[in-house]
This record gives C-alpha cells, structure tokens and sequence, in this order.
C-alpha cells in the first residue's frame, strides 16, 4: 500500500504548527465488471451469472438495511445503519426531525481484518 505525507491541523489544538502525517495514495477504481470478471477466473460460473449475483448484492443490502436489520456477508464483514440525534428532556420532545447523520457503517470480519494484517507500506509520489 503506497502513502505519501500531508500537512494537518490538529482539531483538538488549531494554534499549533501542522503536522505531516501519512496518508495513503488511491490507485484508482475497480469496476463491478473488473470484479466480476475476477470472481469469474476463481469459479465455474459464467460472467453474466457473476455479474447478477453482484446486482442482486447491491439491489438486496440496501433493502434489509432499511428494515433495520445489520447485514452480515461471511469473510467480508457486516453493514448497519447508524444515525446521530438531538438530546431531548423528555420524549414527548422527540421528533423525527431531530435525527441526523444517517450512515452506513462497515464492520470488517476478523477472516477480513487477518488477511490485511500483513500489508506492506511503501512512499508513493
């Protein structure tokens, strides 16, 4: 994994001098069909048969998500929603309004986590 060095602020301490901290380099994008065409080279199922489990994937997640429910992929991890509110006094002060930050977080599987336990750092340009 190639990183290369940035200047930051320190949010907690925004006087002081910023700091050059590692941060890595995106080597660009891997398509669905790139994916799909790889997944294709590791079985004995077809391109078209690949490239519709992974649209059905995308087409599904989003659904058991939204019924509140994590989902859990095996060896890759488990999605979830999360959101952040206000604080209210009493319930009856609650409203919907006050929800905020709806987001998707990943939890990557401990099979996940093992296997880039041994990545390789390396300065990129």
């Amino acid at each position: 994994m190639k990183y290369k060095l940035g200047k930051r602020k320190n949010p907690q301490d925004p006087q002081a001098e910023p700091k050059l901290y590692a941060i890595p380099v995106n080597e660009g994008k891997v398509s669905q069909q790139e994916v799909a065409a790889d997944i294709v080279n590791l079985s004995s199922l077809a391109r078209g048969d690949v490239g519709n489990v992974i649209s059905s994937l995308i087409d599904t997640v989003p659904k058991y998500l939204l019924m509140g429910k994590s989902v859990n992929l095996g060896e890759l991890g488990t999605f979830r929603i999360s959101f952040s509110s206000e604080g209210v006094e009493k319930p009856g002060d609650f409203t919907v309004d006050k929800i905020s930050g709806v987001r998707i977080v990943f939890t990557p599987s401990v099979e996940l986590k093992r296997k880039l336990a041994g990545i390789h750092f390396e300065k990129g340009e």
